[in-house]
């Protein structure tokens, strides 16, 4: 298993999956970023959004661009999260060129 996995999120639909692989990707020892993206923040006021932002071995953060676009106040920070994590694109390219895994869903 790699040593990190980095998890680039843009659709709503997967946060069973997101949720999935990360614990399975911990489980084995690795460390895991996960960063929403475009419609994907939806995802935030999900029920298991707070749960996997406490996970061990796990970052997550959220575009702050994109957050706003979707309709919410950048101001009101997702459960789990810290003012931190309210980032920008370049927490995508951090994935790229830091992460030995790359994921898109």
């Amino acid at each position: 298993m790699a040593k990190s996995v980095g998890i680039f999120v843009t659709s709503p639909r997967y946060m069973r999956h997101i949720v999935g692989i990360t614990k399975a990707a911990v489980a084995k020892g690795s460390k895991v970023k996960v960063f929403f993206s475009w419609y994907s923040t939806h995802l935030t006021q999900c029920a298991e959004f707070p749960a996997l932002c406490a996970m061990e071995n796990v970052d997550v953060s959220i575009c702050a661009d994109s957050y706003k676009n979707s309709g919410y106040d950048v101001n009101d920070i997702p459960e789990g999260l810290d003012a931190k994590k309210m980032a920008t694109q370049a927490q995508h390219g951090m994935i790229i060129d830091d992460y030995d895994c790359y994921l898109t869903l």
